[in-house]
């Protein structure tokens, strides 16, 4: 039985795990914290094509259970005026629209699955370096340790070890110029916002909020700022962080200033980047899924499903190709047209977050956004966005497995 060594236990790891175990691989996951953190990355979207991976796991409904649904993303000013609403999932079609989650509910469904299948995970293994020999590749850990096995994925993120082990001439993450933060907050009598997610383009700062049914607001802010020096936001307070955002959105209309007084919990701020064009996805024996290779910012709402589309796509390959460069390959040709694809998505939307100082150019904005999102309910020119799907029954067919990739 082929053995994979899988470093990163997020959501690409764990899935890329589940699907290369039902292939008949045997897989150990290795993860560099010590043990999962409840809070970390708070909560993100996925989407309609994340939500389709997670079926062919048998893991939808699971975690639907903790699901805010957001079929709708509503677009204010920052005076509370509504200037459009964008789907969010396939046009005309709210059923099968993305939902909302806690990202240490998502980590936990997919682990508790993985544990389930009998994948091993190794806590407090933080990738120090690689070796690849003729016949076997060996990860060594910060601890001394090391494992040794046929493949080596790097499910390592942005800032991957893997990735420069495969490309040292990669291209390092471009910083989108936002810097986000957010937090969880339960406020008496604040408004459910069922089956919606709403975004507020405020005159000093980008905010977005929900609200669930129980009262409990999710939500985050983006400023505008450069970018800051590597791990310098590590010595801001939460106590800093609130005066700045409350301060920062004190003029935005309801309830805005509400959530923000209302949050007293830990929060912490990370500089928000993208990554593409990263020329080369494997070398030897080494491949790389998720973010290692690329990176959109959260505006898209796809970070997490092209993590679950790229989990399924290297299984598939691993499983239908002859051998493993080849299935290297055609997992990149798959992936990457669609990918980049989706990061240049975002990369448009962050533009529009970024503050301008220019009461003027505010003015313009709010003018011209509701006749771009007039029709934006019939517009399905982003439904290639959500419509991706990957069937795991169906064989991979070559180089590019038949499957539709680009758009934006």
């Amino acid at each position: 039985m082929p053995r994979a060594l899988v470093i990163g236990a997020g959501i690409a790891g764990p899935a890329t795990a589940l699907f290369l175990t039902r292939a008949g691989w045997d897989v150990e996951v290795f993860e560099a914290a010590d043990s999962p953190d409840p809070y970390g990355g708070l909560f993100l979207n996925v989407a309609t094509n994340g939500l389709a991976v997670l079926a062919q796991l048998g893991l939808r409904e699971r975690l639907l259970t903790d699901a805010h649904r957001a079929s709708r993303m509503v677009m204010l000013s920052g005076t509370g005026r509504t200037l459009g609403e964008v789907p969010n999932g396939p046009a005309r079609d709210l059923e099968r629209g993305s939902v909302i989650v806690r990202r240490a509910w998502l980590h936990q469904v997919i682990r508790e699955a993985a544990t389930a299948a009998g994948i091993p995970f190794r806590s407090g293994a933080r990738l120090a370096s690689i070796e690849e020999t003729p016949t076997s590749v060996h990860a060594r850990f910060a601890d001394g340790s090391t494992a040794e096995g046929d493949i080596l994925i790097g499910a390592d993120g942005i800032h991957s070890l893997t990735r420069r082990w495969i490309d040292p001439s990669a291209p390092v993450p471009r910083y989108s110029g936002l810097v986000g933060t957010g937090g969880i907050a339960r406020i008496d009598g604040l408004q459910a916002t069922p089956d919606a997610q709403h975004f507020v383009f405020g005159a000093r700062s980008f905010f977005g909020y929900l609200v669930r049914h129980d009262g409990t607001a999710y939500w985050f802010a983006n400023l505008t700022m450069p970018e800051p020096p590597r791990g310098s936001l590590t010595g801001v307070s939460s106590a800093e962080w609130l005066i700045e955002l409350r301060d920062l959105h004190s003029d935005d209309p309801s309830p805005v200033p509400q959530i923000l007084a209302g949050t007293d919990e830990e929060l912490t701020g990370y500089p928000i980047y993208h990554l593409a064009g990263v020329r080369s996805w494997s070398r030897g024996r080494v491949v790389a899924v998720g973010d290692a290779v690329h990176a959109a910012s959260p505006s898209s709402g796809q970070g997490a499903s092209l993590a679950l589309e790229d989990a399924i796509t290297l299984a598939r390959c691993l499983r239908d190709r002859p051998d493993r460069a080849t299935a290297f390959a055609d997992y990149q040709a798959v992936r990457a047209p669609r990918a980049e694809a989706v990061v240049r998505y975002a990369r448009r939307i962050d533009a529009q977050k970024r503050v301008t100082k220019s009461r003027l150019g505010i003015a313009i904005r709010d003018w011209m956004m509701p006749r771009f999102l007039k029709n934006a309910a019939d517009d399905t020119r982003n439904d290639w966005l959500y419509n991706h799907e990957i069937p795991w029954e169906r064989p991979v067919e070559g180089a590019a497995a038949k499957q539709p990739q680009t758009g934006g």
